[in-house]
């Protein structure tokens, strides 16, 4: 990067410049002259052109530094460059965010939980990509609502688990907890509206003969949800078809 200097502060810079090296000059020739009157000076004046010359020296080379100098970007972290903010030419500000830099051994995915969560009570989770299952262990859970959601942070670390899934990509995470609940597991294609608007599904009773059931269901994983009153053991639900049955009246 080169530094973007406006006209009144490349003018200062210049003259400081011009000033340093006329010292510098100065500097030399005195310490040229100490040196060459060593026998009849006395030792420590040699030493103080010398320190005089280097103390110049060096401000001259770090006021040359800053108006003509460039400096080079190094990431904080290795990693991958994910994207690219910058064109060349661009004039940035500080703070600017320029390069987008991630672990490629490294996957962090932050998730919402709408329901209440007890933390303590997961017990593993994972989410699914196209290179199959990745497991994660829960980092933390925040402690304030954010959106009427509980924020909660998962990661995992492995080789290459951070080409599974591409940055930003919304997924969806299964999450197993220690507490259990007793219920019986259906597609959600199984429950539909009844016109009271509550959740129903439909029982076969005989051949062309279905019964509509109100149900109290419990979300179970991505596909299926349990439902936990309103059904007994061997009835027969259907799960294909339920939404064109409800349509009948």
């Amino acid at each position: 990067m080169a530094p973007a200097l406006g006209q009144v502060e490349r003018t200062s810079q210049l003259g400081l410049l011009a000033e340093l090296k006329a010292a510098q000059s100065l500097a030399e020739r005195r310490l040229a002259r100490l040196r060459a009157l060593s026998g009849t000076v006395p030792g420590k004046e040699i030493e103080a052109a010398e320190s005089e010359l280097v103390s110049v020296q060096g401000r001259l080379a770090a006021a040359s530094e800053g108006a003509h100098g460039r400096e080079a970007l190094k990431a904080p972290v290795s990693g991958v460059l994910a994207a690219s903010h910058v064109v060349a030419g661009q004039v940035v500000d500080a703070r600017e965010l320029v390069f987008e830099i991630v672990d490629p051994d490294s996957v962090f995915i932050e998730a919402v939980a709408y329901d209440s969560l007890d933390v303590a009570t997961v017990r593993s989770a994972s989410v699914a990509s196209d290179a199959g299952s990745q497991p994660l262990r829960l980092i933390g859970a925040s402690r304030r609502l954010r959106a009427q959601a509980l924020p909660l942070l998962f990661g995992a670390r492995a080789k290459g688990a951070g080409w599974r899934l591409p940055l930003g990509q919304p997924v969806k995470i299964q999450v197993a907890l220690t507490s259990t609940v007793s219920g019986l597991p259906l597609p959600k294609s199984a429950v539909v509206r009844s016109p009271a608007n509550l959740d129903m599904v439909w029982v076969k009773l005989a051949p062309e003969h279905f019964v509509p059931r109100p149900v109290s269901t419990a979300a179970l994983d991505g596909e299926r949800v349990l439902v936990v009153r309103g059904l007994a053991a061997g009835e027969r639900v259907v799960v294909d078809g339920a939404a064109l049955i409800n349509q009948i009246r």
